[in-house]
């Protein structure tokens, strides 16, 4: 059986290591077992935060719908609690927009959260 080097395969594997870790500080983008690691915490980074800005956009999304409503003298809670009563399914993302972009439909839900 021939003896195979893994020249080639270790240059390519340790040259994309190193392309990903470009923007890296220090050795961190130069020395490849430094940037194995920094490579390693930045994927696992980017991973979490992926999970985590679905929380912040709905934390984004309540506080701007709590602000429009109480803009027209109803609180968060209050709102989407007449909401639910009134059986308006809207998901707080549409909410948002509508408070943003659209403030007279938003007014006229409002009015509905509040009578209900």
């Amino acid at each position: 059986m021939p003896r195979i080097k893994k020249g080639i395969t270790k240059h390519r594997r340790h040259k994309k290591v190193l392309a990903m870790t470009k923007g890296h500080r220090a050795t961190s983008h130069s020395l490849y077992r430094r940037a194995h690691e920094s490579m390693l915490h930045s994927l696992s980074y980017a991973y979490n935060h992926r999970r985590e800005r679905k929380g912040d956009m709905r934390r984004l999304w309540i506080s701007r719908i709590n602000a429009a409503s109480r803009a027209h003298g109803i609180p968060y809670n209050q709102f989407m609690s007449g909401l639910k009563k009134s059986s308006i399914n809207i998901n707080r993302k549409l909410l948002a927009d509508m408070a943003v972009r659209d403030t007279d439909s938003f007014a006229r839900l409002v009015q509905i959260g509040q009578t209900a």
